[in-house]
This record gives structure tokens, C-alpha cells and sequence, in this order.
């Protein structure tokens, strides 16, 4: 696939149009202007987007997988990266804390994953719980009322806490 950079825009567009519309038997002429090439052309490129923009970290704690989630959670690869690493988890271990404390933007995609990561859970009979979202997550979940389905914790230990009370974990 190749790319033209290429910007055009139409000459006296608006004086065209208002006399267009006065005259409707004047046929409009299609004279373009070209505009030079910005300098720096990558940052109105997506030629970056097609890579992932989501690291995925785990760690054990006890019994308990965290998954620490950095970056965005959106259509596609990222989306389909954290669904299919955390349906290892809750297939094998069934105790898994997914940290959305990284997630710095979630798109549809995102939310409906998070959605079908909890059915499966509810299908395995296995714990899933989601901690650290920050303002925006928490907002989206807010909206899409997902919040009262999904198990929200403010930050990892205290998800830790809900799956052991009483127990003192090391890192928290």
C-alpha cells in the first residue's frame, strides 16, 4: 500500500458555493490549490498506531495471578492481547487480579472485553478481580454500568485483601 502525501483544498470554495446556489444553472469549476507537505509528517500518520501500545506484566502473589496492564486497552491487537492472557489464567489458576492502574485510555473494544473476560470467569467459577482504574476507566465503567458486574478495588492490595482477609502480603 503506498501513502500520498498530498494536501488539497479548493480554491474560493465558499464564493463558489454561494454562487452556485444563487445561480443554478452555473456549473461549478473545480480549481485545487496544493498545499506543501508538512515537516514533520509522522505526527499526522498512523504508520505507529499498528503497533501494540499495551505491556502486559504478571507476577504471583500466593495463589493469585496480577496482571498489570500499561498503556490502552483498545480494538484489535490489545484488546485481543489482554483477552487472550488472562483467559490462560482464569482457565488454569482461577484467582486473577487484572491492575488497570496503567490504562491510560479504553476504548468499546476494551470495555467489551472486559466484559467477556468476566463471563468466562463466572463460566470457570473462578475469581476475577480488577483494581488501581484510574478517573477515566472508572468513569467508562460508570457509564456502561459495567461497574456493578465486575469486582472494582481501588488498588492491587486491597484486591489481594478481598481474596485472603486478614493476610499480609509483602508488596502492600
Amino acid at each position: 500500500m503506498k501513502n500520498y502525501r498530498l494536501f488539497m483544498i479548493p480554491k474560493r470554495f465558499l464564493r463558489r458555493l454561494f454562487s452556485s446556489m444563487k445561480n443554478n444553472t452555473q456549473t461549478p469549476t473545480m480549481n485545487w490549490e496544493t498545499w506543501p507537505q508538512p515537516q514533520d509528517w509522522d505526527a499526522f500518520t498512523n504508520a505507529k498506531e499498528s503497533q501494540l501500545k499495551l505491556s502486559l506484566e504478571t507476577r504471583n502473589q500466593a495463589d493469585i495471578i496480577i496482571v498489570h496492564c500499561q498503556g490502552r486497552i483498545v480494538y484489535r491487537d490489545e484488546a485481543a492481547a489482554l483477552s487472550r492472557l488472562v483467559s490462560e489464567f482464569i482457565t488454569a489458576n482461577g484467582k486473577v487480579i487484572l491492575d488497570l492502574s496503567g490504562v491510560q485510555s479504553i476504548d468499546s473494544a476494551g470495555i467489551g472485553e472486559l466484559a467477556f473476560l468476566q463471563s468466562l470467569a463466572q463460566a470457570y467459577h473462578a475469581e476475577l478481580k480488577y483494581a488501581g482504574a484510574n478517573g477515566v476507566v472508572r468513569e467508562l465503567l460508570h457509564l456502561t454500568n459495567l461497574n456493578s458486574v465486575l469486582e472494582l478495588h481501588p488498588s492491587v492490595c486491597d484486591a489481594l485483601a478481598a481474596f485472603h482477609p486478614g493476610a499480609v502480603f509483602a508488596d502492600c
